[in-house]
């Protein structure tokens, strides 16, 4: 119990946790949406790399220009009742397209390819309808900055659960729910097991949440999307944080995707694989803390630097020697993961800051349209990521469950190692012009 003038009552703490438990469930899909559905399409369903890459980034570029969208809608009509009703109403819908994602189409050649796509689509906007009024949630489920912090660091804990109960469990889960030795009906079972937790969960955060600043007064109106958009492009620090970013992104996108496919086919362990991500999520946690305090030493700006020399030294580690032993690739992947955790925190710590520069600068707030730009930014970087992979296997000749070539092997080396090197000294050489220096 925690006790003294400005302590949060016990029934609070309990609503702020379950309210933080709502990331568990927006994990479970997003991570399988990362983590699985690339390798689903390739691997488990046979659709050639070059249509699932297409088919990824499509949906990728769709998620943000959606979650853009949304997010300036719930800027100007959103309030605490809707954002409750949209996590009540929209629970369910979202499970039913998460599992559609992954139902295996009943048609054959193109007829299937399309209804593939329509279920991507499907999931990925009924996920950022959910899911933007969740975030928006954030900002009003209490008024304390030590409450925030507390549901914060609880939402990072639910989200690495999630990362993890993915990685290890998709598998084995869908395996032994359907009864099946593998294939896409695993995939399946899986997702309806993801999907049937996290509706019952998002409908509880629903249920259970309260508007801490229902009495505040209404904010003013918000600017016009098209000068808010001119605004934002003019911030020099956001526009070369989002660069950074979107650099970082393809690098680590590169790598987490490429994972099962180089522990199926390189090494020749798949369950390895699956390991080595569970791993990679679970030491993210352990790794933010360690990043919290390197950035109150040396600061943010510092820290990206810091970060991206580790994994620069990472990368060319993995270019010279000839990794292939399961252990030796697992301890690679983790302490890549440790190193861009750091770079992933200093991103969302330094977004704000990028948010007051513009405002200092301009003398206009324009946050909502920061935060939505930055989720399509990301998307994007995403999707391309996930086309770079495509283009690079195909042209090696990748060929889903069997030997590979010695062409494609050398070449799925050649992706991991030397795209993410690129675009990691991308995204240092774009931070050195970010004007948020600290005696800024």
């Amino acid at each position: 119990m925690i006790s003294g003038p400005n302590a949060t009552p016990l029934v609070n703490r309990w609503r702020l946790a379950i309210f933080a438990a709502g990331d568990f469930g927006f994990n479970l899909y997003w991570q399988s949406a990362m983590l699985y559905l690339l390798f689903y399409y390739t691997d488990a369903l046979g659709i050639g790399v070059e249509t699932a890459t297409a088919i990824y980034l499509a949906a990728s570029v769709w998620d943000g220009l959606i979650s853009f969208a949304v997010g300036v809608r719930v800027d100007r009509r959103g309030s605490a009742r809707r954002y409750r009703w949209a996590l009540i109403a929209g629970a369910v819908p979202l499970g039913l397209a998460f599992v559609a994602a992954y139902a295996p189409p009943p048609v054959t050649g193109a007829a299937a390819t399309v209804l593939i796509v329509i279920g991507h689509i499907v999931f990925r906007t009924a996920y950022a309808l959910v899911n933007i009024p969740y975030l928006a949630m954030s900002a009003r489920v209490s008024a304390e900055g030590r409450d925030r912090a507390f549901v914060a660091g609880l939402r990072m804990l639910a989200g690495t659960a999630a990362a993890v109960v993915v990685a290890l469990g998709t598998v084995p889960l869908g395996r032994a729910l359907m009864q099946v030795p593998g294939g896409p009906r695993a995939f399946l079972g899986a997702a309806l097991a993801f999907a049937c937790v996290a509706s019952v969960l998002l409908i509880i955060v629903g249920w259970t949440f309260r508007d801490a600043l229902a009495a505040d007064p209404e904010p003013p109106p918000p600017l016009a999307v098209r000068a808010a958009l001119g605004r934002t492009a003019r911030n020099t620090a956001f526009t070369t944080l989002a660069g950074a970013m979107m650099a970082m992104i393809v690098a680590t996108t590169v790598l987490n995707k490429s994972v099962l496919y180089y522990f199926k086919y390189a090494v020749g362990d798949e369950a390895a694989g699956r390991l080595a991500l569970a791993s990679m999520m679970a030491v993210s946690a352990a790794a933010v803390p360690l990043w919290m305090l390197t950035a109150r030493v040396i600061g943010i700006r510092r820290l990206w630097f810091v970060a991206v020399a580790l994994c620069v030294l990472g990368l060319l580690v993995f270019a010279g020697a000839d990794l292939r032993r399961s252990g030796a690739v697992q301890l690679f992947l983790v302490a890549m993961q440790a190193a861009t955790v750091g770079l992933h925190f200093a991103f969302w710590a330094m977004l704000p800051d990028a948010v007051d520069y513009g405002h200092r600068t301009s003398g206009v707030r324009v946050e909502g349209t920061v935060f939505g730009l930055a989720a399509l930014l990301q998307r994007v970087a995403i999707g391309v990521a996930t086309a770079i992979i495509g283009l690079s296997f195909g042209e090696a000749g990748y060929v889903a469950n069997v030997r590979q070539s010695a062409q494609a092997l050398t070449a799925m080396r050649a992706t991991i190692a030397f795209v993410p090197l690129v675009c990691f000294a991308l995204s240092g050489a774009l931070m050195a012009f970010n004007p948020l220096r600290p005696r800024r």
